[in-house]
């Protein structure tokens, strides 16, 4: 097959100049003058070769969708290079398979502009996105915002920004500058609102810092009252919980020599309190005593009894005085429980016992003692009578008003 190319598309005459058949005529492509014909034929077939090497790349190249300029740009070169190469083969062939690339390299230009307008247009999307969190940053309220996140956030943004800038399609410059105006704006805008914040945040931390700092000079002048300190420092610690924040280290530090001032008065105080428990502990043994010798009460009925001996150890309670603090509530609830008893025995008397009360009583007794009269009357008549009908009737009626004169009379 290489002699049959041989001889259709190239000779080696007898001074070593080897010639190619191109376009119906004979040029001469070169010398090989150190070989043997056969070597210098198949050095310009290998240069053929090469060039068919090219143009099939290139036809690789435009089928995988390598950019279309590209292509345009290679098959401008291999155009000129097969003009009239030093190789011999079937250049025509390679003219017309280079040349049939320029239509497709055109289709090519087609989908490769359209996506390039798609991914212009996704871009400017993801790109006017950025801009749009970024204004909606901005138009927060500066108090409201947690500056940390949003700093973090903001900062987010611009990395995105940049990336998308250097590593996505180019935008139009009209839309790229406008789009980069509008959000170097609202980062400007976010930056002036907080730096202004935590101004704003300095200076209150300062004037609380002032204001603890007076407070716990305030505290600790109330150590030598001792116990009688105690409701100025309560008082102080009010006002300290409206003093505003100084900053976390800054409140730990006064916090806790507010609170040693503080210790101190609360100190004095257990032991005025643990004086007194140890004063008052004989007292409550005398009310614990007191509260076994009145706790008989509960079960009594008779309430002129009962009155008259709970009114005396209350005499006696008032008499014992204080008990320990943890145990005022122990004992007055016992007590408490007894006087209840004795007031519902009296409550008890005076509704049986309330002139008005009784004189309804009695008066509606009355009428149902004569409507139970009648209705027996009538109802012996329809016994007799064998009327059942209103023998039942009857019957259910006298014994509700039976029924209601039990009740007046309970």
């Amino acid at each position: 097959m290489a002699e049959n190319q041989q001889t259709v598309w190239g000779r080696v005459d007898e001074t070593g100049t080897v010639y190619v058949t191109d376009r119906g005529a004979e040029r001469a492509v070169g010398q090989y003058p150190d070989g043997t014909p056969e070597e210098a034929l198949a050095y310009f077939t290998r240069k053929f070769t090469e060039l068919e090497g090219q143009v099939r790349l290139l036809e690789q190249r435009a089928k995988g969708g390598a950019p279309a300029a590209d292509i345009v740009k290679t098959v401008r070169s291999l155009t000129a290079a097969l003009e009239e190469p030093a190789a011999v083969g079937d250049i025509e062939a390679l003219r017309t398979r280079v040349g049939a690339l320029t239509g497709a390299v055109e289709k090519l230009t087609e989908e490769q502009q359209a996506e390039q307008r798609a991914a212009v247009a996704a871009a400017l999307e993801h790109r006017t996105a950025l801009v749009v969190e970024a204004e909606a940053l901005a138009a927060k309220d500066p108090q409201s915002i947690q500056w940390k996140q949003a700093t973090a956030t903001l900062d987010a943004l611009f990395t995105q920004w940049k990336d998308h800038q250097q590593n996505g399609p180019r935008l139009p410059k009209k839309d790229a500058d406008e789009l980069w105006k509008r959000f170097r704006s609202a980062r400007s805008t976010v930056e002036t609102h907080r730096r202004s914040f935590f101004a704003g945040l300095d200076a209150e931390h300062k004037e609380a810092k002032q204001r603890k700092q007076a407070l716990v000079a305030q505290a600790e002048a109330l150590a030598p009252q001792g116990t009688g300190g105690i409701p100025a420092y309560r008082r102080l610690l009010d006002e300290w919980k409206l003093a505003g924040r100084a900053g976390k280290k800054v409140d730990d530090a006064l916090w806790a020599a507010f609170k040693a001032a503080g210790d101190v008065l609360y100190a004095a105080k257990a032991e005025v309190d643990a004086q007194e428990n140890e004063e008052f502990t004989a007292n409550l043994e005398a009310k614990k005593a007191l509260l076994t010798e009145a706790e008989p009460l509960l079960t009594a009925t008779d309430r002129v009894k009962a009155r008259a001996t709970l009114t005396g150890i209350q005499r006696k309670w008032d008499a014992i005085g204080k008990v320990p603090r943890d145990q005022v509530r122990v004992v007055e609830d016992r007590l408490r429980a007894i006087e209840t008893h004795v007031r519902t025995l009296e409550e008890d008397h005076w509704k049986k016992n309330d002139p008005e009360k009784k004189a309804r009583a009695e008066g509606l007794a009355g009428q149902l003692q004569d409507a139970i009269a009648a209705l027996e009357a009538d109802l012996a008549a329809a016994t007799a009578a064998k009327d059942a009908a209103r023998t039942a009737e009857l019957t259910e009626a006298l014994e509700a008003r039976k029924a209601w004169l039990s009740a007046v009379d309970r």
